[in-house]
């Protein structure tokens, strides 16, 4: 494919450009590595490495533009130069650019928050479906088009593959898109150049501080994905967070609220729960859900109001929720021949934990103990690991500490971080068993009839990462066959 440079550049606002614009580009990348003749480099400072330094390498590969927020020294001949103020947001314009703004030929949904950002997006997409519609997804699990699988590596992928994404979306007929925004691609502008039709926010909770620092900064990350929203947009935020309100107190779009707890656009009650479902009202309307938990009740009323807000007849998205079934590694249930139910749940922060062991509780009250399966990835927020382990052991009457995916670290020094948080009643309640394998299966062997044992952490994933290799690892398919 080629693009002629100035239409590319209609999309950014140069500081400066050097050279001619009158030529045709034949490739756009933020790699180095993967740069063609005549083509586009875009140099990004991230957040290990700089661009900004290989650009005597794509020079050699006689490229025909550079976008860096700095020119080099030396100015070659041929070369169009393009200064810009921030080459991220640059590299996300331009993306949209050349891919031919795919995010305005869709309804694009964007769902941000600590928790809920998988399940709000899946059933999203899942409800557009359901409604007749052509759809595409972007997640932590799996990106869809329709029905194809696409495997994914980041819940929100850099420029270039997300609006290549989108592109082949619109290429095959899609209404809608729906997308996970995580607080790191607002922070790294991954999401400049795309047009949204709507945003939504689950909650906020300590997550990602190995990267972002501080709660207020993390918070500001998701922030900005709001204050990017156009007005023609809307924004549908969770009230009953205090971080709710703060989200779109710049935002330019059309606000909507939801809430369990007070009144609001979009308001759910809880009147029944089991393991296996929940009867829900939304509005006043009553529905039979296949999902269970606080944390869910949040989650559909998330999605009944997009629905809603999306135009899709009232009466039809009442119906279609419950036909919803739960994601992949979300609150899953399985059951054994004994009467042991199982709950494999991508629980990582404390929050979640909380949540979802409060969820089991409630339900099961002192008819069945709790076992709790659970570890903290490696390489990642240290401060988390005690709180984590405190929040599961004062909920569960067993708590194994275990691996998770210890990445570049011991995971027996991840579980001493763990073991930090606990008192000396919890630890005597607490069983250390490095390997996860083990420490499920332990965990199934030891419970009773009428018990649950909670496997947290990693949820839809079938690996296990250990010192830079994934290995092949799926809470699921252990607990099966111990069962």
């Amino acid at each position: 494919m080629n693009v002629k440079l100035s239409y590319l550049l209609e999309g950014i606002k140069p500081l400066e450009v050097i050279g001619d614009t009158d030529k045709l580009i034949t490739g756009l990348q933020s790699d180095s590595r993967k740069v063609v003749k005549d083509g586009m480099f875009v140099a990004v400072r991230g957040v290990t490495n700089d661009g900004h330094k290989y650009i005597p390498m794509v020079v050699s590969a006689h490229v025909g533009a550079i976008v860096c927020e700095e020119l080099p020294g030396t100015l070659v001949q041929g070369i169009t130069y393009i200064k810009v103020e921030n080459s991220a947001i640059a590299l996300g314009e331009l993306a949209s650019s050349w891919y031919g703004h795919p995010s305005s030929s869709l309804k694009l949904v964007g769902v941000t928050g600590t928790n809920g950002k998988t399940t709000t997006a899946t059933l999203l997409y899942e409800m557009a479906r359901l409604e007749g519609y052509k759809a595409g997804l972007i997640s932590t699990v799996c990106n869809y088009i329709q029905d194809r699988a696409i495997p994914t590596t980041h819940t929100t992928p850099d420029p270039l593959t997300l609006n290549e994404l989108l592109a082949q979306m619109v290429a095959e007929g899609c209404d809608y898109a729906f997308m996970e925004v995580s607080s790191h691609a607002a922070h790294q502008h991954r999401i400049a150049g795309l047009r949204f039709a709507g945003g939504i926010f689950t909650n906020l909770t300590r997550d990602h501080l190995d990267y972002h620092g501080t709660v207020e900064n993390y918070m500001n990350a998701k922030k900005m994905f709001f204050d990017m929203l156009p007005k023609d947009a809307f924004a549908l935020v969770n009230i009953d967070d205090k971080a709710g309100r703060y989200m779109v107190q710049n935002t330019g779009a059309k606000v909507y609220t939801y809430s369990l707890r007070s009144d609001a656009d979009f308001r759910c009650r809880r009147i029944e729960s089991r393991l296996d479902g929940t009867l829900l009202s939304f509005n006043g309307r009553e529905v039979e859900v296949n999902f269970t938990g606080r944390f869910n009740a949040y989650n559909l009323d998330d999605v009944y109001g997009a629905s809603v807000l999306l135009g899709w007849p009232v009466e039809e998205v009442l119906v279609n929720m419950s036909k919803l079934v739960p994601v992949s590694g979300r609150f899953q249930t399985m059951h054994s021949p004994s009467g042991v139910t199982a709950i494999v749940d991508y629980a990582h922060t404390p929050d979640a934990l909380v949540n979802v062991l409060d969820t089991i509780r409630e339900i099961i009250g002192n008819k069945g103990e709790i076992t709790t399966v659970v570890g903290a990835g490696g390489n990642r927020d240290h401060g988390k690991r005690p709180i984590m382990a405190r929040e599961a052991a004062c909920r569960s009457d067993l708590l194994i500490l275990t691996s998770d995916n210890p990445r570049d670290e011991e995971p027996e020094v991840i579980i001493e971080d763990m073991k930090a948080g606990l008192s000396a009643d919890e630890l005597r309640r607490t069983i250390c068993i490095t390997d996860r394998r083990e420490a499920i299966r332990t965990a199934m062997r030891m419970a009773k009839p009428g018990s649950v044992v909670l496997v947290a952490g990693k949820g839809h994933e079938t690996y296990q990462e250990v010192k830079g290799v994934r290995n092949h690892f799926d809470d699921r398919e252990v607990i099966r066959e111990t069962f």
